[in-house]
């Protein structure tokens, strides 16, 4: 125990914030708050493991401030909250960024780096940042188990997920096929399509895109179209007599792409069957030569003028800008089908002998019908390329348009892709061969083969249109490097056999806010397409399935007692050395792909070489934590994982940041949801992206990224994680600003820090403990009983807004409740009780209610704020010993006491404070100091409550804004006019077009009914011909000044405040000023409260009759025995009042 209360020399967070710290790691306060809660019920939370190959960012303190907050808060809510720590260690971050460090590309590792030596760097690389990782965490207050954390490249976790991924296959939701799938030459891998949908994966660039020109085969097939255009050209030739200048019989399909680097890959073309098509006469715009195309009709416009239809043919020459056309027919897309075009870019690679060698029965280059083809764009004719597109593929296969095929490097033949997995052209591409069709190797000298290719079909007739396109294109989550969709023999959950499922259990979860849940993630589950888990890399979990050499046999080992007894048979059935491998097991990568095991036939089977997706590590983290439990798993338990997994599923609460929303989110939702039919988590809570104060994103290269060490070094982690918190919402996408901090400190921490030191130095002058009798409500003045019925309101509110997971809501009613009430109402309306009088009843009830009030608010703001609330908190009970703890987050959070709470009272003193506030307003336009005493206020009551309400509370308005007099006035005196008009924020999306119909009604009220809107609180109107129903805060109702008076409202509440100042009134502002001036000199002087002193004033003929006057208040208010009016002042200090100068001495009594 304290004899004192501990009193600062100044506000400095970061300082007091090291001293906290200290106590927590001496006296180990976050275990201490987890075992007082042995015996409670739990409250269970996920912590998302980051990867600590790379530093964390301040966005890293947001999400992990709201973890915290909520963890902190449930605790002291009664709840046992275990947080165990995690760490991401497999993936492509790690995987790239040793690539970088040791110069060398995916292609060099086996050549230049034996596999187990990278694997070796990478497990290195894993934990790089960990020490910088676990500083922050301790810095900013992140209370979460560092000592036992679970790290995905452990043995244990890894058994555990290829027990999950046995449990999918036997389910038949693992299976193997080849697909389209979007692929990262950079990285070398496949990637899922949650990884390709990470927010800024897509982005906009300006690409070479082409409408090409497919010239039609003249078959009986297209026998229609050859025919309407000679009719066509035969009617006018007969009209004009003339050989005609258009005259050409090629007949063209239009196809548009945005990537003409699959041109030589295409195989077909397909249109839309209902889809209405016209053929077109006009000229190529390259070689002005007469051509004949096909298009869809509703997309001529993008090609065509309508004044250029039917007209010009004979005048078209080279140089015009545009093309004369007409229409010769129009048809269905129906009627396309099984029409035949010449392969457009035939090379040695592509030819028909390679199309045909694997399947001699394909039918390549004819157009097909396909229900993706759409009118919005293009030219309503898909180029389709098989081994580019999930619809080019899907069409292709249902027509059997082939596919290419080459010989390998073992000299077989097989299917061949003309991109390779580096992103560059095959041999036999002709000049195009071995070309990058992406700048995948950022050379500075890199020549577009999109450009190339362009050029080459100008040259030929086959381009109609060339032109740079801006659009959206998928980019590598990791390496930002554009992505192509290729042709992958890969394994796959099946996550659509399961999708309404996973979309009705998602309508379960607490989302906050609800659009992310309803929305971007409910959108996506709507969505989604079976999950792609294979990764050609090498430092991961590997995939648990070995297959014999043709393929027919398999098996999905489930934990690594099976693996060893599948060891252990090939070992005796094929004389393997699997053995040795399994006395020092490791499973990843070489080892695992050493071991072979033995069929049912008896034939070996090797690992397939996947690694499987970095998210499914960490989505199955509520399971692998803890680890394979073996009895129970042989006990055939439906969870076989080890204590204390069933406290600990699903978790009540998650937050990350809505970047995880196809992240981390889904993996939990997908593995719980197909395995277990569970959610993983009861609440999710998604915050936004941390921008800059531009609103932009934060990056190395614009140098706007903010530090988060240097941060909190400087500002402290309560006020940045304050700041965070009560800034905006933590969903909402954040403009982060130091100056915000800053203001935090200086507003919120600051008036705290005042409100804590102007009660520990007069508790420390009284000796005040808290050792009387708690003083009944009803024996305690008014104010005591407002503050502390105010109080008590404040804790419902902030316990409702973080029980919704409203942190936001709960920090800013803290701060306006030691701001607006706390501070700057109850301390300053109360300071004489506190430096006046004895020790006796009264003073005894401001110490108690000043105490209870602040202890309170430290409790309430501890979970955002953990550092200032504890050490206030502990300075507190260091002299009273009200708590048993020793921490404030060891103890309960308050509960609000419903007998204390008087809404009653609270709603008069809310009048008085607002009453005050406005009176004040007016007073700070027209320049008039608040120690210049006016003479009136005028008071609009809409009822007799009202004005019995402010009544009870006049005295203390006169006293606050220094007025003689109040009057109140009725609705019949007319006093003061009111205007009135729409509150165009809140009614501009509720109205829409009735705005002015509104706007209009409401100019036309009277006084009258502008009074039964604010005294009723709502309106009825009759808006063309319909119902309205407006509320008070849907209009802004505002008065009009009168001469000599200035007028202000808010809400219901008037106030017209007289600005005439008489000379009686001046002369007591006078006198008012001099306590003022005086008080100062008595603190420059250092005098104690409590000591009396002697006042010498020099004469002045504009200031001897104030003092005269008023001496006996200026006496009472200085603690002086009287006030000497001397004629000189040989010492004293120079002062001036209202721009008198004046020389006072002020002596203290001996």
């Amino acid at each position: 125990m304290s004899a004192n209360y501990r009193e600062f020399q100044k506000l400095n967070l970061p300082v007091i914030e090291q001293e906290i710290l200290a106590k927590w790691s001496e006296n180990q306060a976050f275990e201490k708050s987890v075992s007082l809660r042995n015996d409670a019920p739990s409250f269970v939370f996920y912590e998302g493991p980051p990867s600590a190959n790379g530093m964390p960012g301040i966005h890293h303190v947001i999400s992990r401030t709201l973890k915290d907050l909520v963890c902190r808060y449930k605790t002291m809510r009664g709840f046992q909250v275990n947080r165990k720590a995690g760490w991401d260690t497999h993936g492509l971050p790690i995987e790239l960024g040793v690539e970088k460090e040791l110069g060398i590309t995916k292609e060099d590792i086996g050549k230049k780096i034996s596999v187990e030596e990278y694997n070796r760097k990478c497990r290195e690389a894993v934990m790089r940042y960990k020490d910088k990782w676990d500083d922050l965490t301790r810095k900013m207050g992140y209370w979460v188990n560092l000592s036992d954390p679970y790290i995905t490249f452990d043995n244990n976790y890894i058994e555990t997920l290829w027990y999950l991924l046995s449990k999918l296959y036997e389910k038949g939701l693992l299976y193997e096929s080849v697909s389209i799938q979007p692929y990262s030459p950079a990285a070398g891998t496949g990637l899922s399509s949650h990884e390709l949908n990470q927010p800024g994966t897509y982005k906009m660039v300006k690409d070479t895109s082409a409408v090409v020109m497919f010239k039609a085969v003249k078959d009986e097939k297209a026998q229609f179209l050859y025919k309407a255009v000679e009719d066509a050209q035969g009617a006018e030739q007969s009209r004009a007599n003339l050989e005609l200048k258009t005259k050409n019989s090629e007949l063209f399909f239009l196809a548009w792409t945005t990537t003409p680097w699959t041109l030589p890959s295409n195989l077909g073309l397909t249109v839309g069957e209902r889809i209405t098509y016209v053929l077109v006469q006009t000229f190529n715009p390259y070689t002005h030569l007469p051509i004949n195309v096909i298009l869809a009709k509703d997309l001529l416009g993008k090609y065509f003028k309508p004044e250029n239809e039917n007209t010009g043919f004979e005048e078209y020459k080279e140089g015009d800008k545009t093309l004369p056309w007409r229409i010769l027919t129009e048809f269905k897309g129906a009627q396309l089908e099984g029409c035949q075009y010449e392969q457009l870019l035939p090379f040695e690679a592509n030819n028909m002998q390679s199309i045909t060698a694997l399947n001699p029965t394909a039918k390549p280059f004819r157009l097909l019908l396909g229900d993706f083809v759409t009118t919005e764009d293009g030219t309503g004719i898909v180029h389709t390329a098989p081994d580019f597109g999930a619809d080019d593929f899907r069409v292709g296969s249902k027509y059997n348009i082939g596919f290419f095929s080459g010989v390998n490097k073992y000299g077989k033949l097989e299917k061949l892709v003309l991109v390779d997995r580096q992103g560059k052209f095959v041999e036999g591409v002709g000049e195009f061969s071995n070309r990058y069709v992406k700048n995948y190797k950022d050379e500075k000298e890199y020549v577009d083969v999109n450009v190339d290719i362009c050029v080459k079909l100008k040259k030929e007739n086959r381009a109609f249109k060339i032109e740079k396109y801006e659009h959206n294109y998928p980019h590598c989550w990791r390496t930002d490097k554009p992505v192509l969709y290729y042709p992958l023999d890969a394994w796959f959950i099946k996550t659509t056999a399961l999708k309404d499922r996973l979309v009705a259990l998602n309508k379960t979860i607490n989302w906050k806010p609800k659009s992310t849940g309803e929305g971007r993630f409910g959108n996506w589950l709507e969505n989604m397409v079976d999950w792609n888990l294979s990764r050609s890399r090498f430092w991961g979990t590997a995939l648990p399935i070995w297959k014999t050499e043709d393929g027919l046999e398999e098996i999905c080992i489930g934990s690594v007692p099976q693996l060893k007894e599948e060891a252990a048979k090939a070992d005796k059935a094929l004389g393997t050395n699997n053995a040795k491998i399994m006395s020092d097991l490791d499973l990843h990568k070489p080892y695992v792909d050493d071991i072979v095991l033995v069929s049912a036939s008896g034939k070996p089977m090797k690992r397939v070489p996947d690694l499987i997706d970095v998210w499914f590590d960490s989505g199955a983290m509520p399971y692998a934590q803890w680890g394979l439990d073996h009895d129970k798993l042989k006990a055939g338990d439906a969870f076989p994982f080890k204590h204390p997994f069933n406290k600990t599923y699903p978790a009540d609460f998650i937050a990350e940041g809505v970047d995880q929303t196809r992240g981390w989110f889904y993996t939990l939702h997908a593995i719980a949801g197909l395995l277990f039919d569970s959610v993983a988590y009861k609440t999710c809570v998604s915050n936004g992206l941390v921008l800059d104060k531009n609103g932009n994103k934060m990056s190395k290269r614009l140098g706007n990224v903010v530090d988060p060490f240097k941060t909190i070094e400087q500002y402290g982690a309560d006020a940045t994680r304050w700041y965070l918190i009560t800034n905006a919402s933590p969903w909402e996408n954040m403009k982060f600003d130091l100056e915000g901090i800053k203001e935090v400190q200086r507003k919120f921490f600051g008036t705290l820090y005042n409100t804590y030191q102007f009660f520990a130095l007069y508790a420390n002058v009284d000796g005040f403990s808290f050792k009387e009798a708690y003083i009944p409500l009803e024996q305690r003045p008014e104010i005591d009983r407002w503050i502390l019925s105010s109080l008590n309101t404040l804790i419902k509110k902030v316990s409702e807004y973080m029980d919704d997971y409203e942190p936001t809501q709960a920090g800013r009613a803290i701060e306006e409740f030691m701001d607006e009430h706390l501070s700057n109402w109850y301390v300053r309306l109360c300071r004489r009780r506190f430096w006046k009088g004895e020790y006796e009843h009264d003073k005894v009830c401001a110490y108690q209610t000043l105490y209870e009030c602040l202890e309170t608010v430290l409790k309430l703001m501890a979970p955002i704020s953990p550092f200032f609330s504890d050490a206030l908190f502990r300075n507190l009970n260091a002299v009273t010993g009200r708590h048993k703890v020793e921490s404030v987050h060891h103890a309960d959070y308050p509960v609000s006491n419903a007998a204390v709470v008087d809404t009653e009272l609270e709603e008069r003193m809310r009048l008085a404070q607002d009453a005050s506030s406005l009176v004040l307003s007016l007073r700070k336009k027209v320049n008039i100091k608040v120690r210049q005493p006016l003479q009136k206020v005028l008071v609009p009551v809409l009822d007799k409550h009202m004005k019995t309400q402010i009544e009870l509370v006049e005295d203390l308005i006169k006293s606050e804004v220094n007025v003689k007099e109040f009057e109140y006035l009725t609705e019949d005196t007319g006093f003061i006019k009111k205007k009135i008009k729409p509150n165009y924020t809140m009614l501009g999306k509720k109205l829409g077009g009735k705005m002015k119909a509104v706007a209009a009604a409401l100019t036309a009220f009277s006084q009258e009914d502008i009074s039964k809107l604010e005294k009723d609180g709502s309106i009825s109107l009759n808006i063309e011909n319909e119902p309205l129903i407006l509320q008070t805060n849907e209009v802004e109702i505002t008065s009009e000044d009168i001469p000599g008076w200035m007028v202000a409202n808010k809400d219901v509440l008037t106030v017209a405040l007289d600005v005439t100042v008489t000379p009686e009134l001046v002369s007591e502002g006078n006198a008012r000023e001099l306590v003022n001036r005086i008080q100062k000199i008595r603190k420059d002087s250092g005098f104690e409260l409590t000591d009396r002193i002697l006042v010498k004033v020099t004469e002045h003929q504009e200031l001897n009759q104030s003092i005269a006057q008023f001496n006996n208040y200026i006496c009472t208010e200085v603690l002086a025995d009287k006030i000497e009016l001397v004629p000189e002042l040989p010492d004293g200090t120079e002062i001036e009042v209202n721009d008198i100068p004046l020389k006072v001495f002020v002596t203290k009594k001996a």
